[in-house]
């Protein structure tokens, strides 16, 4: 159930975000999701790849500030609410969203995949699997 997701810490200069999509790619990294935050000074990019371990390696030994945490996968319905069935599911057991976002592509006819990170992941994974909402393993996504 644990996904690993890499962010990355760059100032927010011009081409920073293209020198690190250079790296990942010239080391055969494929990026499946991405969500970029910024703020005038820097910006996060925070990406799940096929191969966490060494991205963050290879980033590191490029002089990039990065570390890892655990995020979770879900799919939902790719139909209107089909979102809401897994948030209101956090919502009603008090477990807040601190992000979230789309992951690229179809992980299955009708379904959409979602990136969370939440305050309490044991817990928000148990409820979740409670409600009858698909947890997509790691496993699956480092290789689509």
């Amino acid at each position: 159930m644990l996904v690993k997701q890499v962010s990355v810490f760059l100032e927010n200069k011009l081409g920073r975000l293209a020198e690190v999509s250079r790296i990942l790619g010239e080391n055969n990294i494929d990026i499946k999701a991405l969500s970029i935050a910024d703020t005038t000074e820097y910006g996060i990019l925070r990406i799940i790849v096929n191969n966490p371990e060494q991205t963050v390696e290879i980033l590191k030994n490029n002089g990039f500030s990065v570390k890892t945490n655990n995020v979770i996968a879900v799919s939902v319905p790719d139909r209107p609410g089909g979102l809401f069935e897994t948030l209101e599911c956090l919502h009603r057991n008090n477990i807040g969203i601190e992000y979230m976002y789309a992951f690229i592509g179809n992980i299955e006819k009708g379904k959409a995949m979602v990136i969370l990170r939440v305050e309490e992941y044991n817990k928000a994974v148990e409820l979740l699997q409670k409600a009858g909402i698909e947890i997509i393993d790691s496993a699956k996504i480092y290789s689509l």
